[in-house]
């Protein structure tokens, strides 16, 4: 498989980066619903410990996604029945999602910072706090955390129904050029 994208599919980096995405956010979004249920001390620990590495993996990826796409534009979108509305739905909810990888992340590291604790980076190092504990903010930016991570779920499963229907319904690439084999580019 080409490394970059052809005319007609995504390339192994694009794939690479897409199916990474996919498996942290899911991963930190459950870790993140599920952490109640989990008994304080190591358990909760290590399932935080994970949580916040993944919403870093998440932003770097996301940079490197975008470093790539800059370099490697994606294929063009086949036509389908929806015409230039389904163009602008795609465009539309692919911009959200890249906001929301962004977003959420940001949003969690604010919250631990607020709370006066370290970040810690892949345990390799911590970052401090660059300001005092603030609880008020740390609680008042919890629900937007936890409704923006929801709403990047439902962007991406919207996003998969949306590459069902082409498959199934359309039987059109949209599918195949992230999940077939990619051609050789020439």
């Amino acid at each position: 498989m080409a490394l970059r994208n052809s005319y007609e599919a995504y390339g192994a980096m694009a794939r690479l980066f897409h199916w990474l995405t996919v498996v942290l956010v899911i991963a930190a979004w459950a870790i993140g619903m599920f952490r109640g249920g989990l008994p304080d001390g190591a358990a909760r620990a290590t399932a935080m410990f994970l949580h916040f590495n993944f919403g870093l993996a998440i932003l770097a990826l996301l940079a490197a996604r975008i470093l790539w796409r800059l370099a490697d534009p994606a294929p063009p979108m086949p036509k389908t029945p929806l015409g230039r509305l389904g163009e602008i739905a795609a465009a539309s909810a692919h911009g959200l999602s890249y906001l929301l990888l962004l977003a959420v992340p940001l949003i969690g590291i604010a919250i631990v910072f607020a709370r006066g604790r370290p970040l810690p980076v892949f345990g390799l190092a911590e970052i401090a706090s660059p300001w005092a504990p603030d609880r008020d903010f740390a609680n008042m930016l919890k629900p937007w955390h936890g409704l923006l991570a929801n709403a990047l779920m439902l962007i991406a499963f919207l996003h998969a129904v949306a590459a069902l229907v082409h498959h199934f319904v359309f039987h059109d690439p949209t599918l195949r050029r992230m999940i077939g084999p990619a051609p050789e580019r020439p």
